[in-house]
């Protein structure tokens, strides 16, 4: 798979950044998509003179068709696409600012769609690779991020769905699902006031992995156009389990969660509306436009 041409949204930072870095090191030609041009300019620098970089938002359809046609252009192909643009907005829903709640989806689920909908043409022809990033929220929901939750579960069906549609065509299409990986947008949750503590204190998902963990095994499964992803391994065993997880969580939860609830309520009380609407991430203009992709 070395030699091919790679778009990834959500590219400026994380995750995305780190991926492109290393196929970039491999011999491929990195297309970046994001929305920090400045961020973006220093990764494509990184990657060499053919990389590129095309600022567009995952929830403007016009401005992403526009990056994709550009790419399409400027390089003749497109082989791979990782569609990794997300974001994550904590709160509990009954307090939650309802625009921040849809924001989430509008990133993570139909930033997703719209990246498959306008690339897929050229993946057909070149029967390439389609990277679809969920996450471990597809599987365990944990309190607190239900909109990405939501978000993570579609993008999963989204994946499952697309595979068998696509493979007589010689597309391949591939699910990510990871836990928490220690980049901006993780330390950006991690260092909410209430919802931070909630996280660590639930079976699963306390741990935080490195991220040169999580690039191995993205490049691995990009190379090998792997049909799932799972950062680390055991995301793939918990699948079959996963009819029990919810109970595990309400097991875990049944005693943090109410007094995250009263402390989230009197947050938002204390400090206004700006509590509700704390997002990480990138890929849309949020609240913090400027944290981490992934």
């Amino acid at each position: 798979m070395a030699g091919k041409v790679v778009l990834i949204t959500g590219a400026s930072r994380g995750i995305g950044a780190a991926v492109a870095r290393r196929l970039a090191g491999e011999g491929d030609t990195l297309a970046l998509v994001g929305l920090e041009p400045d961020e973006l300019k220093k990764v494509a620098e990184d990657c060499g003179p053919d990389a590129g970089w095309w600022e567009a938002d995952v929830t403007d359809t016009d401005s992403l068709r526009t990056a994709v046609e550009a790419i399409a252009e400027r390089y003749g192909r497109i082989d791979v696409v990782v569609a990794n643009a997300g974001i994550a907005a904590p709160g509990f829903t009954r307090s939650m600012d309802p625009a921040v709640w849809e924001r989430v989806l509008d990133v993570d689920l139909y930033g997703v769609w719209r990246t498959v909908q306008l690339t897929l043409p050229h993946l057909l022809e070149s029967k390439g690779y389609l990277l679809l990033v969920s996450s471990l929220a597809a599987v365990v929901r944990i309190p607190g991020l239900a909109s990405y939750n939501v978000a993570k579960a579609g993008v999963e069906a989204m994946g499952d769905s697309l595979r068998p549609e696509l493979k007589h065509l010689g597309v391949a299409v591939g699910v990510a699902h990871m836990t928490f990986v220690d980049t901006d947008m993780v330390r950006g949750v991690d260092e909410h006031p209430v919802f931070g503590k909630v996280r660590t204190g639930i079976p699963l998902v306390g741990k935080t992995y490195p991220l040169e963990f999580a690039v191995d095994k993205f490049t691995q499964g990009i190379r090998k156009r792997s049909r799932t992803v799972h950062v680390p391994g055991w995301i793939g065993a918990l699948k079959v389990f996963r009819w029990l997880t919810p109970h595990v969580i309400e097991a875990g939860a049944r005693f943090s969660v109410p007094k995250a609830d009263r402390a989230a309520l009197a947050d938002i009380e204390a400090r206004g509306a700006a509590a509700s609407s704390r997002a990480s991430g990138a890929g849309g203009k949020a609240d913090s436009e400027k944290a981490a992709n992934r």
